[in-house]
Order: structure tokens, then C-alpha cells, then sequence
């Protein structure tokens, strides 16, 4: 039996190993690419995530702004992020947690912010103005009435989530 030898030519070799070497800078560059596109779908959903914000005990039928501090991760700066919530217990004992944040431009309300409307959410920004239960006063710059955060109750202590848009209240 004659065993016949496979000898590689100069051409093949050279032809194999560009091949291989074009493929690997290909891969190289490609991976990034393809490992941010797809990297949101693999991260977890933080809207389900809840904060403890208050004692049930501490709320009122006076709405009172409560705040709470969450850790806020942008690539690769870590930093506390304040946020903010007006929460009141209304004539049927439920705890309405509202969004201080306005509906027109964005602008922070307060609650009897003006001496003019007692008893409203007031926005300086362009004297905007919401009733008790967030819904905006007609004839006024809000075209929509305040969010409403999602909330539950566990031992004792309010737990906020994510504001929610509301269409009627």
C-alpha cells in the first residue's frame, strides 16, 4: 500500500491562515456589538421593585410629602437618586399616592403651594393647579391629572413602585 503524503502548499497556508486570523478580528469586533444589542433583554426588570417610604401610622388625611433615596446604576457611575411622593389617606380610609411631578412641563407641585388656592397641588412653573385627588383643574396648564404611584402595604409600612398615568380619575 502507498501511502500518499498531503503536503500543504505555500498558497493554502498562507489562504488558511488569513482565514482564520480575518475571522477572528471579525469576531472580535462583532461580539461588542452583538452583546449590546442584546444585553437589555437580559437584564432583570427593576418595575416591580418597591420602597419603603413610610409607617401607615404617619399618614394623614393631609397630603404630606414623603422621600426615599434608591441607588441609580448608569453604566458604570453608581449614584443615590431622591424621589419624591405626596401620600394622604382619602375619606375611605385608601392611601392615594401621588407624583409631585406636573404634567405640563415637569415641574414639581406642592401641596397649598399658593395662598390663592388652599387646599390644591400648585405648580409655579405656569400656575398650575391640581384638586386633592390629582385631577387638574380646568382652564389651567395641566392637561392631565398626576400619576399615581403603585403601592402596598406589608407590616405596617407603605411601599412605593413605579408613578402610573392615569386617564380619568
Amino acid at each position: 500500500m502507498s501511502e500518499k503524503k498531503q503536503q500543504v502548499s505555500r498558497r493554502q497556508f498562507l489562504n488558511y491562515t488569513l482565514t482564520g486570523v480575518g475571522g477572528f478580528m471579525a469576531a472580535s469586533m462583532l461580539a461588542p456589538m452583538v452583546r449590546f444589542a442584546i444585553d437589555p433583554v437580559l437584564k432583570a426588570s427593576a418595575g416591580g421593585d418597591m420602597q419603603a417610604v413610610a409607617d401607615v401610622s404617619e399618614i394623614t388625611t393631609e397630603p404630606q410629602r414623603f422621600e426615599w433615596t434608591v441607588e441609580q446604576v448608569d453604566a458604570w457611575y453608581t449614584s443615590d437618586v431622591t424621589h419624591s411622593a405626596w401620600v394622604y389617606k382619602n375619606e375611605n380610609d385608601e392611601i392615594v399616592p401621588l407624583s409631585p411631578v406636573c404634567k405640563h412641563l415637569g415641574c414639581q407641585v406642592n401641596w397649598a403651594g399658593n395662598e390663592d388656592y388652599p387646599d390644591q397641588f400648585y405648580c409655579p412653573c405656569h400656575d398650575g393647579r391640581y384638586l386633592k385627588d390629582g385631577t387638574n383643574v380646568p382652564n389651567t396648564p395641566p392637561d392631565a391629572p398626576l400619576d399615581l404611584f403603585e403601592y402596598e402595604v406589608k407590616d405596617g409600612t407603605l411601599y412605593l413602585g413605579q408613578p402610573v398615568p392615569r386617564e380619568e380619575v
